[in-house]
């Protein structure tokens, strides 16, 4: 045998011995899952069952991957070749290939995705006259999306236009035998539905199923399953509705919550010995999502008795928020000895990143974003940064060619590379070409070099005199220019107007903060250029230091110290859930950024945010509420900044100093 039962608490041995009819593992956060279910599929084939008949599906090629890897650790090799591990989509490759001529489709059939799919729904939008339409094809993908998993016809959309796109694409892609994502999924289940052949040649071939990570399965990805699955049922799901938090992409919790519907008296097996995280942190975890109705009964317990109380601090704004945990972190690594990896920030929305980035780059903290694009690399942000970079020094051509025709002034491509060829012939830079245009320049893009370049040296005079804040002078330009109602137009929806609203609103608010510091515009850039010198940006495993990470990225990762912040109502639980009344789903992505924590636990919220440069009075969550007070301790961020160091704290921090 490749393991020990007795390595196996209780529950686990259950699961792992449960290989017949349904079964519905309820695996709770931290209570090792991926080994009971490894263990599993090995005890599988210790037990005789054909290899080449085990199926397990994930939702990630990262998840398939590691479980591909562990299982491969614990079966012969010639039976880790058979054992089929993959994600739903390249499941339903496999079954395509069989029998997709059926639908009508050849069996040599091309899967559209990203960039394929983006340059076919440019051609329909421009085919259609909607060239001026300013419709951004990642929006339209999006909602053909959300109606094929829905079931909707196309000509159901709301919108007539997005509709008659949608109806065309989907023309298109069947006239190149082409197939896209969503198709993969809707193809294979009418496929299975429809002819009994092929659905009994896959269920002959796959007789025995695991699903993992089940609470994340979609309406579809359930009726998909049904068919690939008949009697006796030798179906095994694991998940955890608890940690449902995918709803707004189209998961239903119910396909967990209401199993029994779908497969006949499931043999349902609970796993809640926690490994990872204190009694404290599991104690109040549990007394949060108690509060939540409907959901599986399930008591997650430590196996790590007692631990350090959980703190809930509240502060007086944003700023001291990031600027206090900055500091913490400080002491966490120095006195402490903590690796900086070992930490983790979470936050709700992206737009929460600002500060803590600001603050951590202040104290020249290492850091990582996970689940969201840093501040700095924002396509507005490096927008205004280079307006500011052309102001303080116009003669830098790369800021001024990013900004030159942004928003749209008459200065496009073309005219861009004559004085970019003019400079290079000069000698000089792309301003100086600017200043005395090449006739090879048409006449109107001559009248809007000159504009643009009066434009540029009025509102450097201004910035330059010291006269005016800096921000107020920004503010200005962007208005002038249109800036910023040129990004409204492009924004895909209200969500990411909203986002790149508040990102402008925030440099200008920096800008502003750095006037009344005595800071000089180049000062300030000088502060800013940091953010541009970031090494390994796309590989966050090379990248060290403090982890800052969305709450639903979180799910799955586990770190020693959990600094969770912004726990006000309208951030947690989010306005549109208080609106739209999901906010059984804000108190599970809580529950899920609790249970990260194995050690330390800090919980925050402000009494002041400011958001597109205006401050807003906070108020509390009401989850904070919810929380049992058994190790919980209430702070005060004044009562914390007006103690005086303790004897113990200072000759920790002095021997520290000295190395001792």
């Amino acid at each position: 045998m490749s393991f020990e039962f007795s390595s196996l608490n209780p529950a686990q041995s259950d699961a792992v011995n449960a290989l017949d009819g349904p079964v519905l593992i309820l695996a709770g956060a931290g209570t090792g899952k991926t080994r009971t279910v490894t263990c599993r599929i090995s005890h599988m084939v210790d037990r005789g069952i054909p290899a080449e008949q085990i199926l397990a599906v994930t939702f990630t090629n990262k998840a398939a991957s590691e479980m591909r890897e562990r299982v491969g650790d614990m079966v012969s090799k010639a039976a880790a070749k058979e054992i089929t591990v993959c994600t739903f989509h390249s499941l339903c490759v496999r079954i395509l290939r069989t029998g997709i001529d059926r639908l009508g489709y050849k069996q040599n059939f091309t899967i559209y995705s990203g960039n394929d799919q983006t340059g076919l729904i440019k051609q329909i939008i421009v085919r259609k006259g909607g060239a001026q339409e300013k419709i951004e094809p990642g929006q339209v993908i999006s909602m053909i999306s959300k109606a094929k998993n829905a079931g909707l016809a196309f000509s159901e959309m709301e919108d007539p236009f997005i509709a008659d796109v949608a109806q065309a694409y989907a023309n298109e892609l069947r006239a190149q035998n082409a197939v896209d994502f969503d198709d993969l999924l809707l193809l294979a289940e009418k496929l299975l539905r429809e002819f009994e052949d092929v659905r009994e040649i896959c269920r002959k071939r796959w007789t025995r199923v695991t699903v993992d990570e089940f609470q994340d399965t979609n309406g579809l990805q359930m009726r998909l399953l049904q068919q690939l699955v008949g009697e006796p049922y030798h179906v095994c799901v694991v998940g955890d509705d608890d940690q449902s938090i995918y709803g707004w992409r189209g998961a239903e919790v119910a396909n967990i919550l209401q199993f029994e519907k779908f497969f006949p008296d499931p043999k349902v097996i609970r796993l809640e010995y926690n490994y990872r995280s204190s009694d404290a942190i599991i104690h109040t975890a549990n007394s949060l999502i108690i509060n939540n109705v409907g959901r599986r009964e399930k008591q997650l317990r430590s196996v790590k008795p007692g631990g350090e109380d959980i703190r809930i601090i509240s502060m007086p704004g944003d700023e001291e928020e990031a600027q206090f945990i900055a500091h913490e972190i400080i002491d966490l690594h120095r006195v402490e000895k903590k690796p900086l990896e070992e930490i983790a920030i979470l936050f709700r929305t992206n737009s929460q990143c600002r500060h803590l980035e600001i603050a951590l780059r202040e104290e020249e903290i290492p850091y990582r974003m996970i689940g969201a694009q840093s501040f700095y690399d924002k396509r507005e942000v490096r927008d205004i940064l280079a307006y500011l970079q052309v102001l303080a020094n116009p003669s830098a051509d790369v800021p001024l060619l990013r900004i030159m025709n942004a928003p749209p002034r008459g200065i496009g491509q073309a005219a861009a590379i004559i004085l970019t060829n003019t400079s290079s012939e000069r000698g000089g830079s792309v301003w100086e070409s600017m200043g005395a245009p090449s006739d090879d320049l048409s006449t109107r893009a001559t009248k809007s070099v000159g504009e643009f370049t009066e434009l540029i040296l009025s509102y450097r005079e201004r910035m330059m005199s010291g006269l005016e804040s800096m921000g107020d002078v920004l503010l200005n330009l962007l208005e002038e220019t249109g800036y910023t109602e040129w990004v409204k137009r492009n924004s895909k929806n209200e969500k990411e107007e909203d986002m790149r609203r508040s990102s402008i609103d925030d440099v200008v608010q920096q800008l502003k903060d750095a006037s009344k510091k005595g800071l000089t515009l180049q000062k300030f850039l000088d502060k800013s250029a940091l953010a541009r010198d970031r090494e390994d940006d796309n590989d966050i495993e090379k990248q060290r230091g403090v982890t800052l990470i969305t709450l639903h990225a979180s799910k799955g990762l586990e770190y020693p110290a959990v600094y969770l912040v912004g726990l006000e109502e309208g951030i947690l639980p989010h306005k549109r859930s208080i609106e739209e009344g999901t906010t059984d789903e804000e108190r599970r992505l809580l529950y899920v950024g609790i249970t990260r924590a194995q050690e330390k636990l800090t919980l925050t919220w402000c009494s002041v945010r400011t958001k597109w440069g205006q401050e807003h009075a906070g108020e509390a969550s009401k989850f904070l509420m919810e929380l049992d007070d058994k190790y919980v301790e209430h702070m005060d961020y004044d009562d914390i900044m007006g103690e005086e160091a303790s004897e113990e704290d200072l000759s920790n921090f002095f021997a520290n100093m000295r190395g001792e």
